[in-house]
């Protein structure tokens, strides 16, 4: 039998991509002893794996009815955790859409703020580590690249918000690995180059050119998700 960890997680995982998936529709109550039996777990790791999706937004417990299933609205759209399950669910381009648009509104500061200081060379390395993984034909590097890359941009601002949002736009990247579209997962050498102009700016102090270049780089990869969206 597997660890209680390892039967928490699978029980987590399982009943929250259920519901970003709408197969357990908002209203929805879940009963922890037809979850137990399902799963062959004890009520306390059902428990466990309840409160969790609770403080993720995606379930309330409530008196008289039990615990029942939120909608999308009252889910924490920025966790990791949230958008790992997202990208995995029907939503995918949806959430690809919203986190870029919010994107546009946040990359680009941060690339003029950490152009005013020390962190900029992490940025560009990282830019440079994608060119050098594009030239290897190792997707599995470019993406871990491009990871570094937006984390240093981010945490390198100095804002503590700007920081924190580091971890969202990394769960959304590691998303993209199940997709197929060569649009969309082939780590392309302009891709790459477009993150270097970044870099460059950055360590050049130059906050105007930084924000720019942050902003094309952010565009394209949004007009790319857009053309390859399924149209209705």
């Amino acid at each position: 039998m597997p660890p209680a960890r390892g039967l928490h997680a699978h029980v987590l995982d399982t009943i929250g991509q259920r519901i970003v998936d709408g197969d357990l529709a908002p209203g929805t109550v879940l009963r922890p002893e037809l979850v137990a039996d399902e799963f062959g777990v004890s009520r306390s790791v059902v428990r466990e794996a309840l409160r969790v999706l609770q403080s993720l937004g995606l379930v309330e417990p409530r008196q008289r009815v039990g615990t029942q299933v939120l909608g999308t609205t009252s889910w924490e759209l920025l966790a990791p955790t949230v958008i790992r399950w997202r990208g995995a669910s029907p939503a995918y381009f949806v959430q690809q859409r919203e986190l870029l648009e919010l994107r546009l509104g946040v990359e680009p500061v941060a690339a003029s703020l950490t152009a005013t200081g020390p962190g900029g060379t992490d940025v560009l390395d990282a830019a440079q580590d994608m060119l050098a993984a594009c030239a290897a034909e190792d997707s599995r590097a470019y993406l871990e690249a491009d990871v570094r890359f937006h984390r240093a941009l981010l945490t390198g601002s100095g804002n503590a918000v700007f920081a924190h949002f580091a971890g969202t736009v990394e769960a959304l990247l590691r998303t993209r690995t199940s997709e197929s579209r060569d649009t969309i997962t082939g780590w392309t050498r302009s891709a790459a180059l477009r993150h270097e102009a970044v870099g460059r700016a950055v360590v050049a102090g130059d906050g105007a050119a930084a924000s720019a270049a942050m902003t094309a780089l952010v565009q394209v990869t949004h007009d790319e998700f857009t053309a390859e969206a399924p149209r209705g």
